[in-house]
């Protein structure tokens, strides 16, 4: 027997029986407490009622849709319980909701739709960049869609998009394009991809998504393609119940892949390079694919998947390049790219033409290392060196010098030419201020 509950490793136990275990015949599966009727064995003890809200079901990795799917019930009600009741607010964030809409507050020195992120004092990235502390004194910025360099000065032109996963500050990097029209009932999407590497590429990675979260039995919406282990995983959920559909792994011997996937009404299909094409069926009534958000492309605009519609949830945007993405709604229409006007994006973040690195233009000195994430591109110094280009040496004095100075007690360090020395507060002495 195994279980695992709130993200922690699985538990198991091992039970050996002395004879061979007999086939029992089991009764009714009963969600949330048990009727007055039911016989319970006595070994369950004694069983208390749920409270709270339940919202997937899976027996047998089958998806049981709540109340379609139930054979009775009572004193069930909706439930919509509050974004703000699950506390997403990080590092002091206030979350304040209303009836559509949600957001947080954030302390002076965070931002972020979680206020997850630390600001940049001073911000000296231009262009709309996003500023990230690379440590307390240097910052990097990540830059926006069409723009690249150490403070996101450099115009660039994308034809051919490259996504840099997550990056080392816990951004992704990404690509936003308007709502895609007329895909509520039926849709067909063409695109090719090609991967930066085969190992962290092909964990956990997402490729697009469009979709929002529902209210109660309006359940969530969404559409979303990715890679898992190695494998295409297309899913997408009409408010019903979510629908998947995986492929064969990869062949790692291609360099381009190819993948065509669509739906019609409730039911989808998935065709990746020369395999064979896979099918399914949504789960429940609904066939009507209700979505108003952006289309997302590599990535998330803000990188949360626990505030996502319930789904797969790549945990991790796209490594690589992806190319020719092309959608219509219907066989009567031409294929065209997202986005308005001309298929161009409204947004994005990090992302580099394919096959080009900023780095070939960037020196860094005194034993720095070039990172290029896309468009984003700084310099890692050594211990000892700051600065966009490692060139300023860290002061003794300051707190990224290693090892430490040793002033206590709110002593103040200050350089010298061989060492440092500590000006002591009233009230205390000695070479380190450690004396009352």
């Amino acid at each position: 027997v195994e279980v695992a509950a709130g993200g922690s490793p699985p538990v198991q136990h091992k039970l050996s029986l002395p004879y061979q275990a007999p086939q029992v015949t089991f009764g009714s599966i009963f969600l949330g407490s048990v009727p007055a009727p039911a016989e319970v064995h006595s070994c369950a003890g004694e069983i208390h009622g749920f409270k709270g809200c339940i919202r997937d079901f899976q027996v047998n990795n089958q998806e049981l849709f709540l109340i379609d799917d139930a054979l009775g019930g009572r004193n069930v009600e909706n439930c919509n319980v509050p974004v703000c009741d699950y506390q997403p607010c990080r590092n002091g964030g206030t979350c304040t909701s209303d009836a559509e809409n949600w957001f947080c507050e954030c302390p002076k020195l965070y931002t972020g739709k979680l206020c997850q992120f630390a600001t940049c004092a001073g911000n000296p990235c231009g262009h709309g960049a996003t500023c990230v502390p690379k440590s307390r004194r240097d910052a990097v910025c990540l830059c926006p869609y069409g723009r690249s360099g150490i403070l996101c000065t450099d115009a660039v032109s994308i034809s051919q998009p490259s996504f840099s996963g997550t990056d080392a500050f816990g951004y992704t990097s990404f690509l936003a394009y308007s709502t895609i029209p007329n895909i509520s009932f039926s849709h067909e999407f063409l695109l090719k991809f090609q991967l930066a590497n085969h190992h962290s590429a092909l964990q956990d990675n997402l490729i697009f998504y469009t979709g929002q979260k529902g209210q109660g039995l309006n359940g969530d919406d969404f559409l979303e393609l990715g890679l898992r282990r190695g494998r295409v995983v297309y899913s997408y959920n009409l408010g019903s119940g979510t629908a998947t559909i995986t492929s064969e792994p990869l062949d790692l011997t291609l360099d381009l892949h190819v993948v065509q996937l669509g739906r019609h009404l409730q039911e989808g299909w998935l065709k990746v390079d020369e395999q064979q094409n896979r099918s399914t069926s949504a789960p429940g009534r609904l066939v009507g694919l209700n979505v108003f958000s952006q289309f997302y492309l590599g990535g998330y605009g803000e990188y949360t998947p626990e505030l996502l519609p319930k789904g797969l949830r790549f945990h991790n945007s796209f490594e690589g390049c992806i190319f020719e993405v092309q959608v219509r709604g219907s066989v009567q229409q031409e294929f065209r790219r997202p986005g308005a006007p001309a298929g161009q994006p409204s947004s994005g973040r990090s992302v580099g033409q394919c096959r080009d690195s900023p780095c070939s233009l960037i020196r860094c000195r005194n034993g720095g290392e070039c990172r290029a994430r896309g468009a984003t591109v700084y310099c890692d110094c050594l211990p000892g060196w700051k600065g966009a280009f490692c060139t300023e040496a860290v002061s003794v004095c300051e707190p990224e010098h290693d090892p430490p100075h040793l002033c206590k007690q709110g002593g103040t360090c200050v350089p010298l030419p061989s060492g440092y020395t500590c000006h002591c507060p009233l009230g205390t002495a000695g070479t380190y201020c450690e004396q009352g």
